[in-house]
């Protein structure tokens, strides 16, 4: 088994940031990425944020473009969330995942990781 293990989070003010953290333990795990989904009450669990090792691409979600960063640690299966000028909107629970396969369409989907974390809450009030 692999455990993710998110820190970082907690209540900051609108308009500030936040980092969150992300490592892997366990059983030896090649990844091909890490990606960061939040989850708010009473909806459904979103992609934020991904990290593909091949390259080194990232990719966001539309409405945390230019306020998030996505970076990581291939080696040691680590991955980092730095959020800016953060928003009420952006109150959620935040959720790392980790997957062995690259899918190039569907990483915007949680059915393509293959472990998550526990998630830790972010409050952003207003």
């Amino acid at each position: 088994q692999v455990q993710l293990v998110e820190s970082g989070g907690g209540l900051v003010q609108a308009g500030g940031s936040l980092r969150l953290s992300c490592a892997a333990s366990g059983r030896a795990f090649s990844s091909a990425a890490m990606g960061w989904f939040r989850q708010a009450p009473g909806k459904e669990r979103e992609f934020v944020a991904a990290i593909r090792w091949s390259g080194r691409n990232t990719y966001y979600t539309d409405f945390v473009k230019g306020r998030f960063t996505i970076s990581g640690d291939n080696d040691k299966n680590t991955v980092y969330l730095q959020m800016n000028s953060l928003k009420p909107e952006d109150t959620a629970v935040y959720y790392c995942a980790i997957t062995r396969l690259w899918y190039s369409v569907s990483y915007v989907s949680a059915s393509s990781y293959d472990y998550w974390g526990q998630g830790t809450q972010v409050t952003v009030s207003s």
